[in-house]
């Protein structure tokens, strides 16, 4: 239902006489489609000033396709997320009135920005917001992971935890660690900025180009990407999905990386080859990885990766939800942003 709609329900029971000028006025301001429910503040925005009226797809899963393209005729604006492909399909669908595309997200490998330039459309996105939080669980999942805790975790709740044992469980330390940071932007500085107190030895990274000024606020160091992989006891992935990264994490990587190195993704599930990181995991090749995003999401129950946490002491597996942006406090501010 438009949000005009309810307005003119209201104004409806207060003054009748003026529904018909009303109606006309409303249904001549620009349309918006919202795709999926989120916080009322920003939207309470849109609602007050008068200037648009907007639907939104009230449920917290992703509108079907075939919905998306209907209720996107005519519109002016469209406001998304992540699991909406924008693409030639959907803008030819809206037709000419289509001005700008704004989405919920950092990331916008969801956006064919070609076709949105050929129509000049005008594109918005969310940087910053969430820099803190996927910095904070990227640390979490280097430590979940390197410390084994979800295999402790299941040893005492299974009845696995014994006598002492030397060397039961060892996991990897950051101190005088080497951590890699491929892909170095504002999540990459925020991860290094929260591990620097662990004692960590030296910071490298690897980029489509050297980012001196981020690289000298974390004093990191910028090598090739074979470098980086042979190097780093720690490699975390922060870079944008691209042509050019997708699938990027393949075995070419983990062959070159150390026996004992952790691999933790909280970038986009297409820059990992999930077959080359099974492979790498079962046979040893690394010791652990800590994953925020995989390819599809929700990961299949049945997915190979889900059997590693049984597959010895060489496969460490942490797989989170996508939960780098599970909390309200970040989601409100990004409906004022778009």
């Amino acid at each position: 239902m438009w949000c005009s709609r309810t307005a003119l329900g209201r104004l409806r029971r207060i003054a009748p006489c003026t529904v018909t000028g009303f109606h006309r006025a409303m249904s001549t301001l620009p349309k918006v489609y919202v795709t999926r429910k989120v916080p009322p503040d920003g939207l309470d925005i849109l609602r007050e000033s008068g200037q648009v009226q907007f639907e939104m797809w009230d449920s917290d899963d992703p509108v079907p396709r075939v919905e998306l393209l209907k209720k996107v005729k005519g519109c002016d604006g469209i406001l998304c997320v992540l699991t909406e492909k924008i693409d030639a399909q959907l803008l030819e669908a809206a037709g000419p009135n289509l001005k700008v595309v704004s989405t919920m997200s950092v990331g916008f490998d969801h956006l064919s920005l070609d076709e949105l330039k050929k129509r000049g459309i005008r594109v918005g996105y969310t940087p910053d917001v969430l820099t803190d939080c996927v910095a904070e669980l990227t640390v979490a999942l280097l430590l979940a992971t390197s410390r084994r805790l979800i295999e402790a975790t299941h040893e005492a709740k299974t009845g696995g935890w014994g006598t002492w044992r030397t060397l039961w469980l060892c996991g990897h330390e950051l101190a005088n660690s080497t951590v890699g940071i491929l892909g170095l932007g504002r999540i990459g500085v925020a991860i290094a900025e929260r591990l620097k107190p662990f004692k960590v030895k030296k910071f490298i990274y690897t980029d489509v180009e050297q980012r001196p000024e981020l690289a000298n606020m974390i004093e990191a160091e910028y090598v090739s990407f074979d470098e980086m992989a042979k190097q780093s006891d720690f490699l975390a992935v922060c870079c944008a999905l691209t042509p050019e990264t997708h699938g990027i994490c393949n075995l070419n990587l983990f062959s070159k990386m150390k026996k004992n190195a952790i691999f933790i993704n909280t970038s986009r599930g297409g820059v990992v080859n999930q077959e080359d990181l099974y492979e790498a995991l079962s046979t040893g090749l690394i010791a652990g990885a800590g994953l925020d995003v995989t390819t599809p999401e929700p990961l299949p129950t049945h997915h190979p990766l889900f059997t590693l946490k049984n597959c010895g002491k060489h496969a460490r597996l942490m797989i989170q939800m996508y939960l780098s942006i599970k909390k309200k406090k970040h989601w409100t501010p990004l409906t004022f942003i778009v």
